[in-house]
């Protein structure tokens, strides 16, 4: 990389790496910051996703660890002054130890023995009474369903979400960092401690749970051949771990009106708050409440993100025997017809994994709706049907908050669909600010960065840092 920036300045700029693990790849990069600098510099993208095994659904957690050690190895090559490392990633998944060793592969989220452990826990435990506790809006695959019908978790001593594993393997600590831990159905909500009567209620042994850690914790330093491979031995450091998170560090907020959509496979619509919304209401619009960095919430709804429109693509690719463009596809959709209809985004028939498109138009004719004629009408489709859920969410959002909301910042990869952008403007009636793109990665880096006195210590001075070099697309709502 070539530094045109004055010799000061260069010299306060610090470096770290961050590693950020999403449903579909993952990534790590290069993070710079310093004053009025705050840079990505990509080192390595990777592929991950479901692998099937014999029992179900897993994660190639093997070739995941074998891809980030390679990446944090290259990240070292091109910038040796790195100070430190921060994981993040997708939530609820969770691999089981005993004596440090991995049992088994971690279960990927969409395996359907999800839905077993959803049925057990609720004979033990009414939904209404868990909302109360942990309150997280209902998702089969949170882990404490996943815990319930996992017999490994009698032979493990230690229980780990992925990227508290991964520091595990990079340290030798076992922690939890607590924004993740939130999104297990096993903490607290209003003391952010685990719920050590809860556990055992459902037969999960609370000793598997692991001491907790906030963002901006020193987990660990490298063991010493990971820091051989590598080439340097480093501090890993505890970010949001949960990538929405950090994505959320990242949302360049000003007003105490916005919302928030980190859209990527999911699409997770909410608000920040100093405290949880635990109604009655809350509860019935399914709405979650996840902790975030410096004591916040994310009161939130996940809705189904890309995840449709990805899953579309894929099943024409493999109908045709050949890639397709899909910017060329999305300016098509944009010059279609809007649908007279949409469908629900969040119908779980659309879940699993498999021929979206035919599942799609099965929907759509259950209900009596016409099937789009054309691919591009198609995804027109979807993408209006994403939209309509977002903006659905945007104004629950609104409602559970008490006060209507003024603007919308969507980041994530679904910051760079311009048809989705202005199809969220439209349906919410609100100015969508569009990016940055990569705000998972820039939320682990500003976090690494605090911690070590790199960066402004209050959220809304990082905010501002983010703003002011990587600042929004605007969408403004078009009138019907």
């Amino acid at each position: 990389m070539t530094d045109d920036r004055s010799p000061a300045t260069a010299r306060r700029v610090r470096a770290v790496a961050a590693v950020d693990l999403g449903a579909t790849s993952g990534r790590v990069m290069i993070g710079r910051v310093g004053p009025g600098v705050l840079e990505l510099e990509p080192v390595s993208r990777f592929p991950n996703g479901p692998v099937a095994r014999a029992d179900g659904l897993h994660w190639d957690f093997d070739a995941l660890v074998a891809h980030v050690l390679d990446g944090l190895a290259e990240a070292v090559r091109r910038e040796p002054g790195i100070e430190s490392i921060g994981i993040d990633s997708w939530a609820v998944d969770y691999g089981l130890l005993r004596a440090g060793e991995l049992l088994a592969e971690p279960f990927h989220y969409r395996d359907d023995r999800t839905a077993r452990g959803v049925d057990e826990v609720h004979a033990l435990v009414p939904f209404d009474d868990l909302h109360a506790r942990n309150g997280l809006q209902f998702l089969p695959f949170n882990t404490l369903y996943q815990l319930r019908v996992d017999e490994l978790r009698h032979d493990a001593d230690t229980a780990l979400l992925v990227p508290d594993l991964l520091a595990f393997l990079l340290t030798g600590a076992r922690v939890a960092e607590r924004t993740n831990a939130s999104t297990t159905g096993l903490l607290d909500v209003e003391s952010g401690t685990w719920d050590l009567a809860l556990a055992p209620r459902l037969g999960i042994d609370a000793s598997l749970l692991p001491d907790l850690v906030d963002p901006g914790t020193v987990i660990g330093r490298l063991r010493p051949e990971i820091a051989e491979r590598i080439g340097v031995d480093l501090p890993v450091i505890a970010v949001g771990s949960h990538d929405t998170a950090s994505a959320v560090v990242a949302v360049p907020m000003t007003s105490p009106r916005a919302a928030y959509i980190s859209c990527g496979t999911w699409g997770l619509v909410g608000v920040e708050r100093v405290e949880p919304i635990l109604t009655a209401a809350a509860r019935d619009a399914n709405f979650t409440n996840e902790r975030g960095v410096d004591d916040r919430f994310r009161v939130l709804h996940n809705v189904t993100g890309l995840w449709l429109l990805s899953e579309t693509v894929r099943a024409w690719e493999a109908e045709d025997g050949a890639p397709i463009d899909l910017s060329w596809l999305l300016a098509e959709a944009a010059a279609a017809a809007p649908p007279s209809a949409v469908f629900d985004a969040n119908d779980p028939r659309l879940s699993p994994p498999g021929d979206m498109p035919v599942r799609i138009s099965d929907l759509l004719r259950s209900r009596g709706t016409a099937v789009p004629a054309s691919r591009p009408a198609f995804v027109r489709l979807v993408v209006e049907s994403i939209a309509t859920a977002f903006a659905d969410a945007v104004r629950t959002a609104g409602g559970l908050a008490g006060h209507p909301l003024d603007v919308v910042h969507l980041v994530g990869g679904g910051s760079l669909n311009r048809l989705l952008c202005q199809a969220t403007a439209d349906r919410t009636g609100l100015p969508v600010l569009a990016g940055p793109v990569e705000a998972t990665a820039l939320g682990n880096v500003l976090v690494q960065a605090r911690a070590l006195g790199a960066a402004p210590a209050e959220l809304s001075e990082l905010r501002a840092l983010v703003a002011s070099t990587h600042p929004p697309t605007v969408y403004r709502p078009r009138s019907a």
